[in-house]
């Protein structure tokens, strides 16, 4: 029997202090918890930083590094500082040093990096080893080359090879979801089947519980399936909310594609021991060709935006259409006044407190007070962009609704009122790559850090 204690969905939610020390009381073989995901879109991937603050990751992790030394077990985490990205492994590692030094702790650090160089992958694509997940873009040497960061997902056969080394800790870059749960109970021979899937239920902690937000979750693996148990006193795994996880961030709620094959949880069946946990057996890994998924995200203009606040009510009422006359009218004169092809860039207007989230796909038509205005002007250069927020500046201070009225004034709330959001990065890989040797993609080192 294996057991795996995952104190949160990630690194810099926060968690249930007093669950994590059940859990340790609870003598687990290992503590594994994720660093991040593409959640939050292509910029942390594509600068290689973390999305959480530094002092907030800093503050948790020493705490699962004083959790781990009172446990004795491995510390794992997967996608260290949100993308998983080389840099963003370095700056998790720095982290460890720091805290190891402070607290006076001598330890072995497994560093797993995930990054790929843009001539490993264009070998691979000439090779045919590369093909395109279900609306993946069309890629090139181009496309690889302007890729800032592209990462490879590791799996279980990555960490088990990190967890080899002694490692006290394993600060892993992109990994998948599961793989950092999974790969003890593999490593021990526990059913394949139930280490897939209660890996994938445990993946966000106790999301799959009745209190997701307390983070701390218990799963004991053996040989015919696994048991979940939340470690927050009020909080309960149901048979409802673990089997519904197969459909969290999952577009099959029956099979689950990694590194090596699939989980087919077609025959698994749910049980309820008592009212806090659940047992599921009846899961089944199919092993499959060996591949790895690749991400990458590349630089795709800058961008600057304005905002602006309008109040009146006749302006709240037609703001859609006063929107579409301002998009117009900048475009036009973007294109005349700086050169620019209508490709080369573009002009946003967002109603905020209307339909931004939704835009056309919105179906409420009850009016607010107010309606902010968010203007995004996105151009090849941050100077061009800068340009163009100046170009829209004054349509958002005084255009008018129609020409036969007196010029209206709305509201910036900031001055200056262009504010630079940088280079603006997209995804721009979504394919898998084939390795003959799981461990061909990935660089393992292992360090000595602080004293004792």
């Amino acid at each position: 029997m294996t057991r795996v204690l995952v104190p949160a969905g990630a690194l810099g939610l926060g968690y249930d202090r007093g669950a994590l020390a059940r859990g340790v009381a609870n003598r687990p073989d290992i503590i594994a918890i994720d660093g991040g995901s593409t959640d939050s879109g292509p910029s942390y991937l594509g600068r290689g930083v973390s999305k959480y603050s530094r002092a907030s990751t800093r503050a948790e992790w020493r705490e699962l590094m004083l959790a781990r030394a009172e446990a004795g077990v491995p510390l794992v985490i997967g996608t260290a500082g949100t993308c998983g990205a080389d840099p963003a492994v370095d700056w998790l590692f720095d982290i460890t040093r720091e805290i190891a030094a402070e607290e006076g702790m001598r330890l072995r650090v497994a560093t797993l990096k995930s990054g790929q160089p843009a001539a490993r992958v264009k070998a691979a694509l000439a090779a045919g080893r590369i093909r395109p997940l279900p609306a993946a873009p069309d890629i090139s040497d181009d496309i690889l080359d302007a890729c800032s960061n592209i990462v490879a997902l590791a799996g279980a056969e990555q960490i088990a090879a990190a967890l080899a080394t002694g490692a006290d800790i394993v600060i892993a870059g992109r990994t998948t979801d599961t793989a950092i749960i999974a790969a003890l109970p593999l490593i021990r021979g526990d059913h394949a089947g139930a280490a897939w899937h209660g890996a994938k239920v445990g993946e966000c902690g106790a999301l799959a519980t009745t209190q997701p937000n307390s983070g701390v979750i218990q799963i004991d693996f053996d040989a015919t399936g696994f048991t979940l148990e939340p470690m927050a006193p009020g909080a309960a795994a149901t048979p409802y909310t673990v089997s519904a996880h197969m459909l969290y961030e999952n577009s099959d709620p029956f099979i689950l594609h990694e590194p090596g094959g699939h989980l087919d949880v077609t025959a698994a069946e749910y049980s309820a021991p008592d009212a806090r946990r659940v047992r599921v057996e009846g899961s089944r890994w199919v092993p499959g060709r060996y591949t790895v998924k690749l991400e990458g995200a590349r630089i795709v203009g800058h961008q600057t935006v304005g905002l602006a606040v309008i109040r009146d009510r006749r302006y709240v009422a037609h703001a859609r259409d006063w929107a579409a006359d301002v998009q117009a009218r900048v475009t036009e004169k973007i294109a005349a006044r700086m050169g620019l092809a209508r490709a080369e860039f573009t002009v946003e207007l967002r109603l905020i407190g209307i339909d931004a989230t939704l835009g056309p796909l919105e179906t409420r038509r009850d009016l607010p007070v107010e309606v902010g205005i968010l203007g995004i002007l996105t151009c090849p250069t941050a100077e061009q962009a800068a340009e163009a927020a100046k170009i829209l500046n004054p349509y958002l201070l005084h255009h008018p609704l129609t020409e036969d009225e007196p010029m209206p004034t709305f509201a910036f709330p900031f001055s200056p009122a262009e504010m630079q959001r940088g280079a603006l990065y997209e995804f721009c890989l979504n394919h898998v790559m084939d390795l003959d040797d799981p461990m061909a993609a990935f660089a393992l080192e292992l360090h000595e850090v602080g004293h004792g």
